[in-house]
């Protein structure tokens, strides 16, 4: 196997997908695999926002957080949707002018539609949470 296709078959961390030649002809996309558990560091004193997948109208990517909030004031006002899925721990979601925080814990979902004001009130500071998160 060659180093092409090892670091294609290799836990992607950039594109989804990676192109092969063979005998001067472009080859099929080669899947990309991985996992979303892996790699995380033991010091975690800043969220990781990783892309995994990007194409021209969709983004994926783990965000890894624990004890991380957003700052006092921001909001996020995305351009695009954003569907999150909680894989590993907990976070506490608030969204402009609602009064109650949106809990959410291992295997919850959220969909998030473009502009609709949010941020993260707090994660779970004793473990990892492992966000997957796809904005389209």
């Amino acid at each position: 196997m060659n180093d092409k296709v090892k670091k294609a078959l290799a836990v992607g961390r950039a594109n989804s997908r990676i192109s092969l030649k063979r005998g001067g002809n472009e080859a099929k996309e080669m899947p990309m695999r991985g996992t979303l558990l892996a790699d995380i560091p033991v010091e975690l004193p800043e969220e990781i926002f990783e892309t995994i997948c990007l194409s021209d109208n969709v983004k994926i990517e783990r965000i890894v957080s624990r004890g991380h909030a957003s700052t006092t004031g921001f909001w996020y006002d995305q351009e695009k949707s954003e569907f999150i899925l909680i894989v590993q721990g907990s976070a506490g979601l608030k969204f402009e002018n609602e009064r109650d925080i949106v809990i959410l814990k291992t295997g919850d979902y959220l969909n998030i539609g473009a502009h609709v004001k949010h941020r993260v009130e707090w994660t779970d500071p004793t473990c990892n949470t492992v966000w997957l998160a796809v904005h389209y």
